[in-house]
Formats: C-alpha cells, structure tokens, sequence
C-alpha cells in the first residue's frame, strides 16, 4: 500500500469519523448543513492529488478531528447518548 493511499484512508477515515457523530447527534442540534459539507469533503477526499500531502499534513487532519471529538465529549458522558458505534469498526 502506498503512503498515498494510506493518507487517503486516514483522511477519510477522521471525515466518516465526524459524520457519524453528526448523525448520532443530529437529533439534538441538527445542521444539514454542516453534514452536507462534511459528505461533500469526504466525496472530494476521492478526488485529491495524495501526492501533494505529506504525514504532517495527515496528522493534523488527525489532531483536528481528536479536538473536535473531545467537544462532542460531554454529550455523549452524560449517557442521555447512545453510542455512535454499536461495536468497533476496525
């Protein structure tokens, strides 16, 4: 596997990461049109030119969606939430 595909699943991976806890919360504070952005980056994420990202780069996407999950902590720790995942996915 190349880095490059390997960038590409991370990336994805942080982008799908974000929808489904948008969808799981969606009830609570739904924004269609936030979830619109984030499908519509994760569809772009097919189309980008890998080679011009490097480890850096992925690791920051990384960074940065571990922040904005740690802001969507305290819903989901009050247990009013029901898990984003039934069971792992990896």
């Amino acid at each position: 596997m190349t880095s490059e595909h390997r960038y590409r699943l991370r990336v994805a991976s942080c982008i799908g990461t974000i929808i489904d806890v948008h969808k799981s919360i969606s009830h609570l504070y739904g924004s269609l049109e936030f979830l619109t952005q984030f499908e519509r980056l994760k569809e772009a994420i097919n189309h980008m030119d890998m080679s011009r990202v490097c480890e850096r780069d992925v690791t920051m996407v990384e960074q940065a969606t571990n922040a904005l999950l740690g802001e969507f902590r305290p819903i989901f720790e009050t247990g009013d939430q029901s898990a984003v995942y039934e069971r792992p996915k990896h």
